[in-house]
């Protein structure tokens, strides 16, 4: 079996990846260091944003799943989505993804790794 590594040190893999390919990444709350859940919120191209969560599959092994509203161009309904959830859990980290792939980045750095 082997350890999980800490959110911080997936964090900062993703968002290096993520800018060594041209895209940029953001931090839009920090979370709790070695344990804290992930949010994001991927935007692939104009108009194209959805939020996503780092979650685990009944096998134990993480993987992206959708999390909040159902309607992705509306950005005032998913920033009163992750300030609210971040209000709920304080060790929650959220991450803004502007690239394309977003959604792979995200899952080849911190569910494959």
């Amino acid at each position: 079996m082997t350890a999980a590594l800490p959110t911080g040190i997936l964090v900062s893999a993703l968002l290096k990846r993520v800018n060594d390919a041209g895209g940029m990444g953001m931090v839009r709350a920090r979370g709790d260091a070695e344990s804290g859940a992930i949010l994001l919120i991927l935007n692939e191209a104009p108009d194209v944003s959805r939020v996503m969560e780092r979650a685990l599959d009944p096998m134990g092994k993480p993987k992206l799943v959708p999390a909040g509203p159902n309607d992705p161009p509306d950005i005032a309904a998913r920033e009163t989505y992750w300030r609210k959830r971040r209000e709920r859990d304080p060790d929650l980290w959220v991450i803004e993804l502007d690239i394309a792939s977003a959604e792979r980045f995200a899952a080849e750095t911190i569910c494959d790794g």
